[in-house]
Protein backbone atom coordinates (compact mmCIF):
# COMPACT_ATOMS: atom_id res chain seq x y z
CA UNK A 1 0.00 0.00 0.00
CA UNK A 2 1.18 3.51 -0.89
CA UNK A 3 -0.37 5.90 1.60
CA UNK A 4 0.12 9.65 1.87
CA UNK A 5 -0.60 11.13 5.30
CA UNK A 6 -1.78 14.72 5.61
CA UNK A 7 -1.99 17.01 8.64
CA UNK A 8 -3.59 20.36 7.88
CA UNK A 9 -6.49 21.50 10.03
CA UNK A 10 -4.98 23.13 13.12
CA UNK A 11 -1.27 23.91 12.85
CA UNK A 12 2.09 22.54 11.70
CA UNK A 13 0.77 21.25 8.36
CA UNK A 14 2.81 18.30 7.16
CA UNK A 15 2.88 15.29 4.88
CA UNK A 16 4.29 11.79 5.21
CA UNK A 17 4.54 8.88 2.81
CA UNK A 18 4.32 5.25 3.95
CA UNK A 19 4.92 2.48 1.42
CA UNK A 20 4.25 -1.13 2.43
CA UNK A 21 4.41 -0.12 6.09
CA UNK A 22 7.76 1.70 5.78
CA UNK A 23 8.14 5.43 6.29
CA UNK A 24 9.72 6.79 3.12
CA UNK A 25 9.49 10.53 3.71
CA UNK A 26 7.99 13.08 6.09
CA UNK A 27 8.23 16.87 6.07
CA UNK A 28 6.58 19.97 7.47
CA UNK A 29 5.23 22.66 5.19
CA UNK A 30 7.11 25.37 7.10
CA UNK A 31 10.40 24.05 5.73
CA UNK A 32 9.21 24.86 2.21
CA UNK A 33 7.08 27.97 2.77
CA UNK A 34 9.46 29.48 5.37
CA UNK A 35 6.48 30.44 7.57
CA UNK A 36 7.00 29.36 11.18
CA UNK A 37 4.63 26.47 11.96
CA UNK A 38 3.29 26.73 8.41
CA UNK A 39 0.37 28.91 9.47
CA UNK A 40 -1.37 30.25 12.56
CA UNK A 41 -3.89 27.85 14.16
CA UNK A 42 -7.02 29.90 13.42
CA UNK A 43 -10.20 28.69 11.69
CA UNK A 44 -9.59 30.94 8.67
CA UNK A 45 -6.36 29.05 7.86
CA UNK A 46 -7.84 25.57 8.16
CA UNK A 47 -8.14 25.22 4.38
CA UNK A 48 -4.38 25.61 3.84
CA UNK A 49 -2.79 22.31 2.86
CA UNK A 50 0.83 21.13 2.98
CA UNK A 51 0.97 21.24 -0.80
CA UNK A 52 4.73 21.55 -1.15
CA UNK A 53 5.50 18.94 1.50
CA UNK A 54 3.06 16.48 -0.08
CA UNK A 55 4.44 17.03 -3.58
CA UNK A 56 7.96 16.51 -2.31
CA UNK A 57 7.07 13.27 -0.49
CA UNK A 58 5.66 11.86 -3.72
CA UNK A 59 8.67 13.06 -5.71
CA UNK A 60 11.02 11.43 -3.22
CA UNK A 61 9.41 8.06 -3.93
CA UNK A 62 9.00 8.63 -7.67
CA UNK A 63 5.21 8.51 -7.36
CA UNK A 64 2.36 10.49 -8.88
CA UNK A 65 -0.87 11.29 -7.03
CA UNK A 66 -2.69 8.72 -9.16
CA UNK A 67 -0.24 6.05 -7.93
CA UNK A 68 -1.50 6.33 -4.35
CA UNK A 69 -3.74 3.72 -2.75
CA UNK A 70 -5.03 6.04 -0.05
CA UNK A 71 -4.63 9.48 1.52
CA UNK A 72 -5.00 9.70 5.29
CA UNK A 73 -6.29 13.02 6.63
CA UNK A 74 -5.65 13.33 10.38
CA UNK A 75 -9.03 14.68 11.45
CA UNK A 76 -12.52 13.19 11.23
CA UNK A 77 -15.22 15.89 11.04
CA UNK A 78 -17.91 13.29 11.68
CA UNK A 79 -16.70 13.08 15.29
CA UNK A 80 -16.77 16.83 15.93
CA UNK A 81 -19.38 18.79 17.87
CA UNK A 82 -20.15 22.52 17.81
CA UNK A 83 -17.59 24.50 19.78
CA UNK A 84 -20.11 25.94 22.22
CA UNK A 85 -21.45 22.44 22.93
CA UNK A 86 -17.93 21.47 23.99
CA UNK A 87 -17.53 24.52 26.21
CA UNK A 88 -15.08 26.24 23.87
CA UNK A 89 -15.11 29.94 23.03
CA UNK A 90 -14.41 29.61 19.31
CA UNK A 91 -17.27 31.13 17.28
CA UNK A 92 -15.62 30.45 13.92
CA UNK A 93 -14.79 26.80 14.60
CA UNK A 94 -17.55 25.78 12.19
CA UNK A 95 -15.21 26.91 9.40
CA UNK A 96 -12.76 24.22 10.43
CA UNK A 97 -15.44 21.58 10.15
CA UNK A 98 -16.51 22.87 6.72
CA UNK A 99 -12.92 22.84 5.45
CA UNK A 100 -12.32 19.38 6.90
CA UNK A 101 -15.40 17.95 5.19
CA UNK A 102 -14.25 19.43 1.89
CA UNK A 103 -10.65 18.23 2.29
CA UNK A 104 -10.93 15.46 -0.34
CA UNK A 105 -11.78 18.01 -3.01
CA UNK A 106 -9.12 20.46 -1.84
CA UNK A 107 -6.51 17.69 -1.91
CA UNK A 108 -7.51 16.61 -5.41
CA UNK A 109 -7.00 20.21 -6.56
CA UNK A 110 -3.65 20.49 -4.80
CA UNK A 111 -2.44 17.13 -6.15
CA UNK A 112 -3.71 16.89 -9.75
CA UNK A 113 -4.56 13.33 -10.66
CA UNK A 114 -5.60 12.31 -7.16
CA UNK A 115 -8.93 10.55 -6.84
CA UNK A 116 -10.74 12.36 -3.99
CA UNK A 117 -12.47 9.09 -3.17
CA UNK A 118 -9.14 7.79 -1.85
CA UNK A 119 -9.11 10.27 1.03
CA UNK A 120 -9.83 8.70 4.42
CA UNK A 121 -10.59 10.68 7.57
CA UNK A 122 -8.55 9.42 10.55
CA UNK A 123 -9.51 10.48 14.10
CA UNK A 124 -6.98 13.05 15.24
CA UNK A 125 -5.90 11.37 18.47
CA UNK A 126 -5.77 7.93 16.88
CA UNK A 127 -3.34 9.45 14.36
CA UNK A 128 -1.27 10.83 17.24
CA UNK A 129 -1.38 7.46 18.99
CA UNK A 130 -0.27 5.58 15.87
CA UNK A 131 2.63 8.02 15.41
CA UNK A 132 3.93 6.83 18.75
CA UNK A 133 2.90 3.21 19.07
CA UNK A 134 3.61 2.16 15.47
CA UNK A 135 6.78 4.23 14.98
CA UNK A 136 8.56 3.10 18.15
CA UNK A 137 10.94 0.17 18.04
CA UNK A 138 10.01 -2.80 20.20
CA UNK A 139 6.49 -1.54 20.94
CA UNK A 140 4.37 -4.37 19.52
CA UNK A 141 2.70 -4.68 22.92
CA UNK A 142 2.71 -1.26 24.54
CA UNK A 143 0.65 1.54 26.05
CA UNK A 144 0.27 4.92 24.41
CA UNK A 145 -0.74 8.26 25.88
CA UNK A 146 -1.74 11.26 23.75
CA UNK A 147 -2.18 14.79 25.11
CA UNK A 148 -2.54 18.00 23.14
CA UNK A 149 -4.74 21.07 22.87
CA UNK A 150 -7.70 19.48 21.13
CA UNK A 151 -8.89 17.04 18.54
CA UNK A 152 -12.42 16.60 17.25
CA UNK A 153 -14.05 16.52 20.71
CA UNK A 154 -11.32 15.45 23.13
CA UNK A 155 -7.87 16.54 24.28
CA UNK A 156 -6.45 13.21 25.42
CA UNK A 157 -6.40 9.55 24.54
CA UNK A 158 -5.14 6.57 26.48
CA UNK A 159 -4.77 3.47 24.31
CA UNK A 160 -2.95 0.20 23.87
CA UNK A 161 -1.14 -1.36 20.94
CA UNK A 162 -1.55 -5.07 20.44
CA UNK A 163 0.32 -6.10 17.31
CA UNK A 164 -1.08 -4.10 14.41
CA UNK A 165 -4.17 -2.96 16.32
CA UNK A 166 -4.75 0.11 18.49
CA UNK A 167 -7.32 -0.22 21.25
CA UNK A 168 -8.66 3.06 22.74
CA UNK A 169 -9.12 2.91 26.52
CA UNK A 170 -10.13 6.42 27.62
CA UNK A 171 -10.52 9.89 26.14
CA UNK A 172 -10.93 13.15 28.01
CA UNK A 173 -13.67 15.31 26.53
CA UNK A 174 -13.27 19.02 25.97
CA UNK A 175 -13.25 21.69 27.35
CA UNK A 176 -10.82 20.00 29.75
CA UNK A 177 -7.41 20.20 28.11
CA UNK A 178 -3.90 20.28 29.55
CA UNK A 179 -2.64 21.56 26.22
CA UNK A 180 -5.10 24.46 26.07
CA UNK A 181 -4.35 25.41 29.68
CA UNK A 182 -0.64 25.55 28.86
CA UNK A 183 -1.41 27.59 25.73
CA UNK A 184 -3.43 30.07 27.82
CA UNK A 185 -0.48 30.44 30.19
CA UNK A 186 1.87 30.97 27.26
CA UNK A 187 -0.27 33.87 26.10
CA UNK A 188 -0.60 35.28 29.64
CA UNK A 189 3.19 35.31 29.98
CA UNK A 190 3.57 37.35 26.80
CA UNK A 191 4.67 34.60 24.43
CA UNK A 192 3.05 33.43 21.19
CA UNK A 193 0.30 30.92 21.86
CA UNK A 194 0.51 27.57 20.06
CA UNK A 195 4.15 28.31 19.30
CA UNK A 196 6.19 29.35 22.35
CA UNK A 197 5.08 26.84 24.99
CA UNK A 198 8.68 25.61 25.23
CA UNK A 199 9.64 29.08 26.48
CA UNK A 200 7.29 28.64 29.43
CA UNK A 201 8.98 25.33 30.23
CA UNK A 202 12.40 27.03 30.15
CA UNK A 203 11.19 29.95 32.25
CA UNK A 204 9.79 27.55 34.87
CA UNK A 205 13.33 26.55 35.85
CA UNK A 206 13.93 30.13 37.00
CA UNK A 207 10.96 30.11 39.39
CA UNK A 208 9.51 28.36 42.43
CA UNK A 209 6.17 26.46 42.37
CA UNK A 210 4.73 28.54 45.21
CA UNK A 211 1.34 28.82 43.46
CA UNK A 212 0.95 25.05 43.03
CA UNK A 213 -1.63 24.51 45.78
CA UNK A 214 -3.92 27.17 44.32
CA UNK A 215 -3.49 25.87 40.75
CA UNK A 216 -4.58 22.41 41.89
CA UNK A 217 -8.08 23.84 42.31
CA UNK A 218 -8.31 24.12 38.52
CA UNK A 219 -6.02 21.40 37.17
CA UNK A 220 -6.12 17.94 38.71
CA UNK A 221 -6.58 14.26 37.82
CA UNK A 222 -10.01 12.77 38.42
CA UNK A 223 -8.75 9.27 39.23
CA UNK A 224 -10.61 7.52 36.40
CA UNK A 225 -8.03 8.07 33.66
CA UNK A 226 -9.12 11.65 33.02
CA UNK A 227 -8.61 15.11 34.47
CA UNK A 228 -10.08 18.53 35.13
CA UNK A 229 -8.26 21.35 33.33
CA UNK A 230 -10.18 24.49 32.52
CA UNK A 231 -11.16 27.89 33.90
CA UNK A 232 -7.80 28.97 35.35
CA UNK A 233 -8.02 32.69 36.32
CA UNK A 234 -4.45 33.52 35.34
CA UNK A 235 -4.79 37.20 36.22
CA UNK A 236 -5.39 36.32 39.86
CA UNK A 237 -1.95 34.73 40.06
CA UNK A 238 0.08 37.52 38.48
CA UNK A 239 -0.43 40.36 35.98
CA UNK A 240 -0.09 39.47 32.30
CA UNK A 241 3.24 40.26 30.67
CA UNK A 242 3.44 42.30 27.50
CA UNK A 243 5.46 40.72 24.71
CA UNK A 244 8.13 43.43 24.98
CA UNK A 245 8.17 43.66 28.78
CA UNK A 246 10.76 41.94 31.01
CA UNK A 247 9.61 38.89 32.92
CA UNK A 248 9.46 39.03 36.71
CA UNK A 249 9.85 36.54 39.51
CA UNK A 250 6.08 36.19 39.69
CA UNK A 251 5.96 35.19 36.03
CA UNK A 252 8.66 32.58 36.57
CA UNK A 253 6.89 31.28 39.70
CA UNK A 254 3.62 30.91 37.81
CA UNK A 255 5.42 29.03 35.04
CA UNK A 256 7.05 26.75 37.63
CA UNK A 257 3.71 26.12 39.34
CA UNK A 258 1.94 25.30 36.08
CA UNK A 259 4.77 22.99 35.06
CA UNK A 260 4.52 21.19 38.40
CA UNK A 261 0.74 20.68 38.21
CA UNK A 262 1.11 19.42 34.63
CA UNK A 263 3.68 16.86 35.74
CA UNK A 264 1.52 15.71 38.66
CA UNK A 265 -1.48 15.20 36.42
CA UNK A 266 0.52 13.35 33.79
CA UNK A 267 1.95 10.99 36.38
CA UNK A 268 -1.55 10.12 37.57
CA UNK A 269 -2.65 9.42 33.98
CA UNK A 270 0.40 7.24 33.37
CA UNK A 271 -0.18 5.24 36.54
CA UNK A 272 -3.84 4.73 35.69
CA UNK A 273 -2.90 3.52 32.21
CA UNK A 274 -0.30 1.10 33.54
CA UNK A 275 -2.86 -0.24 35.98
CA UNK A 276 -5.06 -1.14 33.03
CA UNK A 277 -2.40 -2.64 30.74
CA UNK A 278 0.60 -3.66 32.91
CA UNK A 279 2.77 -3.07 29.84
CA UNK A 280 6.51 -2.38 30.07
CA UNK A 281 6.66 0.17 27.24
CA UNK A 282 4.90 3.53 27.08
CA UNK A 283 4.88 5.71 23.96
CA UNK A 284 3.92 9.39 24.08
CA UNK A 285 2.58 11.73 21.39
CA UNK A 286 0.68 14.99 21.12
CA UNK A 287 2.03 18.48 21.66
CA UNK A 288 2.26 18.03 25.45
CA UNK A 289 4.76 15.20 24.81
CA UNK A 290 7.27 17.83 23.64
CA UNK A 291 7.56 18.91 27.28
CA UNK A 292 10.85 17.14 27.95
CA UNK A 293 10.85 18.04 31.67
CA UNK A 294 7.52 16.25 32.14
CA UNK A 295 8.72 13.33 30.01
CA UNK A 296 11.72 12.86 32.28
CA UNK A 297 9.58 12.81 35.37
CA UNK A 298 7.32 10.21 33.77
CA UNK A 299 10.36 8.09 32.94
CA UNK A 300 11.86 8.55 36.41
CA UNK A 301 8.79 8.18 38.63
CA UNK A 302 6.28 6.37 36.44
CA UNK A 303 5.67 2.60 36.42
CA UNK A 304 6.80 1.89 32.84
CA UNK A 305 10.31 0.53 32.34
CA UNK A 306 10.74 2.31 28.99
CA UNK A 307 9.29 5.56 27.66
CA UNK A 308 9.54 6.47 23.96
CA UNK A 309 8.44 9.83 22.59
CA UNK A 310 7.59 10.55 18.95
CA UNK A 311 10.17 13.14 17.77
CA UNK A 312 7.44 14.95 15.81
CA UNK A 313 5.04 14.69 18.74
CA UNK A 314 3.02 17.78 17.77
CA UNK A 315 0.38 17.87 15.08
CA UNK A 316 2.99 17.42 12.34
CA UNK A 317 3.39 13.84 13.51
CA UNK A 318 -0.26 13.04 12.81
CA UNK A 319 0.51 12.97 9.09
CA UNK A 320 2.82 10.04 9.76
CA UNK A 321 0.52 8.43 12.32
CA UNK A 322 -2.56 8.55 10.11
CA UNK A 323 -0.65 6.89 7.26
CA UNK A 324 0.74 4.20 9.56
CA UNK A 325 -2.72 3.53 10.99
CA UNK A 326 -4.22 2.99 7.53
CA UNK A 327 -1.25 0.83 6.55
CA UNK A 328 -1.71 -1.38 9.60
CA UNK A 329 -5.43 -1.65 8.91
CA UNK A 330 -4.67 -2.76 5.34
CA UNK A 331 -2.36 -5.54 6.51
CA UNK A 332 1.00 -3.80 6.04
CA UNK A 333 3.02 -4.34 9.21
CA UNK A 334 4.26 -0.87 10.27
CA UNK A 335 8.04 -0.59 10.46
CA UNK A 336 9.57 1.44 13.31
CA UNK A 337 11.19 4.77 12.50
CA UNK A 338 14.92 4.36 11.97
CA UNK A 339 15.44 8.04 12.75
CA UNK A 340 13.95 11.50 12.39
CA UNK A 341 15.98 12.32 9.26
CA UNK A 342 13.05 11.94 6.87
CA UNK A 343 13.25 15.21 4.93
CA UNK A 344 15.15 16.63 1.97
CA UNK A 345 18.81 16.13 1.10
CA UNK A 346 21.19 17.00 -1.74
CA UNK A 347 24.13 15.26 -3.37
CA UNK A 348 27.66 16.63 -3.03
CA UNK A 349 27.53 17.77 -6.64
CA UNK A 350 24.24 19.60 -6.09
CA UNK A 351 25.60 21.36 -2.99
CA UNK A 352 28.73 22.39 -4.88
CA UNK A 353 26.57 23.86 -7.63
CA UNK A 354 24.60 25.86 -5.06
CA UNK A 355 27.82 27.32 -3.65
CA UNK A 356 29.12 28.21 -7.08
CA UNK A 357 25.85 29.91 -7.97
CA UNK A 358 25.98 31.87 -4.71
CA UNK A 359 29.46 33.06 -5.62
CA UNK A 360 30.95 32.37 -2.20
CA UNK A 361 34.50 31.07 -1.68
CA UNK A 362 34.51 27.52 -0.37
CA UNK A 363 36.84 24.59 0.09
CA UNK A 364 36.50 20.84 0.19
CA UNK A 365 38.68 19.59 3.05
CA UNK A 366 39.78 15.99 3.32
CA UNK A 367 37.32 15.39 6.16
CA UNK A 368 34.65 17.96 7.05
CA UNK A 369 34.26 16.38 10.50
CA UNK A 370 37.90 17.13 11.33
CA UNK A 371 37.63 20.69 9.96
CA UNK A 372 34.57 21.36 12.10
CA UNK A 373 36.16 19.83 15.20
CA UNK A 374 39.21 22.07 14.75
CA UNK A 375 37.01 25.16 14.35
CA UNK A 376 34.92 24.28 17.39
CA UNK A 377 38.05 23.72 19.46
CA UNK A 378 39.08 27.27 18.46
CA UNK A 379 35.70 28.47 19.80
CA UNK A 380 34.08 29.08 16.42
CA UNK A 381 30.32 28.82 15.89
CA UNK A 382 29.55 26.35 13.11
CA UNK A 383 26.45 25.96 10.98
CA UNK A 384 26.12 22.22 10.28
CA UNK A 385 24.07 21.18 7.22
CA UNK A 386 24.32 17.45 6.57
CA UNK A 387 22.12 14.72 5.10
CA UNK A 388 18.34 14.65 5.27
CA UNK A 389 16.56 17.30 7.31
CA UNK A 390 14.79 16.36 10.53
CA UNK A 391 11.05 15.73 10.91
CA UNK A 392 9.88 17.54 14.03
CA UNK A 393 11.08 20.59 15.98
CA UNK A 394 14.46 19.31 17.19
CA UNK A 395 17.81 19.74 15.44
CA UNK A 396 19.41 16.31 15.67
CA UNK A 397 22.71 16.70 13.88
CA UNK A 398 21.46 17.49 10.38
CA UNK A 399 20.46 21.17 10.58
CA UNK A 400 22.35 22.41 13.65
CA UNK A 401 24.35 25.27 15.11
CA UNK A 402 27.36 23.88 16.96
CA UNK A 403 29.65 25.44 19.55
CA UNK A 404 32.22 24.68 22.29
CA UNK A 405 30.45 23.70 25.54
CA UNK A 406 33.41 24.60 27.73
CA UNK A 407 32.94 28.37 27.48
CA UNK A 408 30.03 29.66 29.56
CA UNK A 409 29.71 32.73 27.34
CA UNK A 410 28.69 30.58 24.38
CA UNK A 411 25.14 30.33 25.74
CA UNK A 412 24.69 34.10 25.54
CA UNK A 413 26.60 34.16 22.27
CA UNK A 414 24.31 31.59 20.63
CA UNK A 415 21.16 33.25 21.94
CA UNK A 416 22.44 36.50 20.43
CA UNK A 417 23.13 34.75 17.12
CA UNK A 418 19.61 33.34 17.10
CA UNK A 419 18.02 36.54 18.44
CA UNK A 420 16.19 34.86 21.29
CA UNK A 421 15.69 35.26 25.05
CA UNK A 422 18.70 34.76 27.29
CA UNK A 423 16.84 32.48 29.72
CA UNK A 424 16.64 29.85 26.96
CA UNK A 425 19.10 26.93 27.28
CA UNK A 426 21.02 25.18 24.52
CA UNK A 427 21.53 21.45 24.31
CA UNK A 428 24.49 19.06 24.26
CA UNK A 429 25.09 16.18 21.88
CA UNK A 430 27.23 13.28 23.06
CA UNK A 431 28.21 9.85 21.73
CA UNK A 432 25.77 7.36 23.25
CA UNK A 433 28.35 5.19 24.99
CA UNK A 434 29.78 8.20 26.85
CA UNK A 435 26.47 9.71 27.96
CA UNK A 436 26.12 7.86 31.28
CA UNK A 437 29.45 9.27 32.50
CA UNK A 438 28.10 12.80 32.33
CA UNK A 439 24.29 12.74 32.30
CA UNK A 440 21.78 11.00 34.56
CA UNK A 441 18.41 10.32 32.94
CA UNK A 442 16.69 8.15 30.29
CA UNK A 443 19.28 6.68 27.93
CA UNK A 444 19.68 6.50 25.04
CA UNK A 445 18.05 9.81 24.16
CA UNK A 446 18.43 10.23 20.38
CA UNK A 447 15.59 12.73 19.91
CA UNK A 448 16.37 15.32 22.62
CA UNK A 449 13.03 14.77 24.39
CA UNK A 450 14.17 14.24 27.99
CA UNK A 451 16.16 16.32 30.44
CA UNK A 452 19.10 14.86 32.35
CA UNK A 453 20.92 15.88 35.49
CA UNK A 454 24.50 16.89 34.71
CA UNK A 455 27.07 15.22 36.96
CA UNK A 456 28.49 17.68 39.49
CA UNK A 457 32.09 17.24 38.33
CA UNK A 458 31.07 18.04 34.73
CA UNK A 459 29.02 21.17 35.30
CA UNK A 460 32.04 23.45 35.35
CA UNK A 461 33.60 21.65 32.40
CA UNK A 462 30.62 22.13 30.05
CA UNK A 463 28.87 25.23 31.46
CA UNK A 464 27.35 26.37 28.15
CA UNK A 465 24.92 23.43 28.10
CA UNK A 466 23.99 23.34 31.80
CA UNK A 467 20.62 24.95 32.52
CA UNK A 468 20.04 27.04 35.64
CA UNK A 469 18.61 23.97 37.43
CA UNK A 470 21.66 21.80 36.69
CA UNK A 471 20.04 19.85 33.87
CA UNK A 472 20.58 19.47 30.14
CA UNK A 473 18.32 18.27 27.32
CA UNK A 474 20.73 15.89 25.63
CA UNK A 475 20.96 14.13 22.30
CA UNK A 476 22.82 10.84 22.29
CA UNK A 477 24.55 9.95 19.03
CA UNK A 478 24.75 6.37 17.76
CA UNK A 479 27.92 6.06 15.61
CA UNK A 480 26.25 3.47 13.38
CA UNK A 481 23.27 5.75 12.65
CA UNK A 482 25.24 9.02 12.58
CA UNK A 483 28.86 8.22 11.65
CA UNK A 484 29.74 11.76 10.51
CA UNK A 485 28.42 13.41 13.69
CA UNK A 486 30.13 10.77 15.82
CA UNK A 487 33.45 11.35 14.03
CA UNK A 488 33.14 15.10 14.61
CA UNK A 489 32.51 14.50 18.32
CA UNK A 490 35.47 12.13 18.57
CA UNK A 491 37.78 14.61 16.87
CA UNK A 492 36.54 17.42 19.12
CA UNK A 493 37.24 15.35 22.24
CA UNK A 494 40.73 14.56 20.93
CA UNK A 495 41.46 18.28 20.86
CA UNK A 496 39.64 19.43 24.00
CA UNK A 497 39.09 16.45 26.27
CA UNK A 498 35.33 17.08 26.08
CA UNK A 499 33.06 14.44 24.49
CA UNK A 500 30.23 16.98 24.23
CA UNK A 501 29.35 19.66 21.67
CA UNK A 502 26.66 22.34 21.89
CA UNK A 503 23.82 21.62 19.47
CA UNK A 504 20.93 23.99 18.80
CA UNK A 505 18.69 24.39 15.77
CA UNK A 506 20.03 26.07 12.64
CA UNK A 507 17.68 29.04 12.44
CA UNK A 508 17.11 32.49 13.88
CA UNK A 509 14.20 33.60 16.07
CA UNK A 510 10.82 33.47 14.38
CA UNK A 511 12.12 31.51 11.40
CA UNK A 512 11.69 27.80 10.64
CA UNK A 513 14.70 25.56 10.86
CA UNK A 514 16.98 25.74 7.81
CA UNK A 515 16.03 23.09 5.27
CA UNK A 516 17.57 23.66 1.83
CA UNK A 517 20.96 25.08 0.75
CA UNK A 518 19.51 28.52 0.05
CA UNK A 519 18.19 28.67 3.61
CA UNK A 520 21.62 27.67 4.92
CA UNK A 521 23.42 30.36 2.91
CA UNK A 522 20.91 33.03 3.92
CA UNK A 523 21.20 32.13 7.61
CA UNK A 524 24.99 32.02 7.39
CA UNK A 525 25.13 35.35 5.61
CA UNK A 526 22.82 37.14 8.04
CA UNK A 527 24.16 35.92 11.39
CA UNK A 528 27.63 35.93 13.00
CA UNK A 529 28.46 32.29 12.29
CA UNK A 530 32.12 31.52 11.64
CA UNK A 531 31.90 28.40 9.47
CA UNK A 532 29.25 26.75 7.32
CA UNK A 533 29.80 23.01 6.95
CA UNK A 534 27.47 22.07 4.10
CA UNK A 535 27.96 18.52 2.94
CA UNK A 536 31.69 18.00 2.38
CA UNK A 537 32.29 21.73 1.85
CA UNK A 538 33.41 24.48 4.22
CA UNK A 539 32.52 28.15 3.81
CA UNK A 540 34.43 30.50 6.14
CA UNK A 541 33.17 33.91 7.16
CA UNK A 542 36.66 35.39 7.15
CA UNK A 543 37.14 34.01 3.63
CA UNK A 544 34.05 35.81 2.39
CA UNK A 545 35.03 39.15 3.90
CA UNK A 546 38.65 38.78 2.81
CA UNK A 547 37.48 38.16 -0.76
CA UNK A 548 35.17 41.18 -0.55
CA UNK A 549 38.00 43.42 0.68
CA UNK A 550 40.31 42.15 -2.04
CA UNK A 551 37.64 42.83 -4.63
Amino acid sequence: MRILGINALFHDPSAALVVDGRTVAAAEEERFSRRKHGKRPVPFSAWELPEQAAAWCLKRAGLRPQDLDAVAYSYDPALARPADAMGLDDPWDHLRQTYAREAPGFLATALPGLDPGLVRFVPHHMAHAASGAFAADGADRSSVLVLDGRGERASHLAARRLGDRLEPLYAQDLPHSLGLVYEELTDHLGFLRSSDEFKVMALASHGSPRMLAELRRYVYPTGDGGFHATGVPWGEFCPPRGADEPWTGAHADLAASAQAVLEETLLDLVRWLHGRTHDHVLTLAGGVALNCVANSRIAREGPFSRVWVQPAAGDAGTALGSALLLAAGAGDAPEPMAGADLGRDWSDAELGAWLKTAGVPFERPQDIAVTVAESLADNAIVAWFQGRSEFGPRALGHRSLLAHPGHAGNLERLNDVKGREQFRPVAPMVIAERASEIFDGPLPSPYMLFVHDVAADWRERIPAVVHVDGTARIQTVDPEREPLVARMLTEFERRTGLPVVVNTSLNTAGRPMVDDPRDALECFGSSPVDLLAIGPYAVRRDGIFRTAEEG
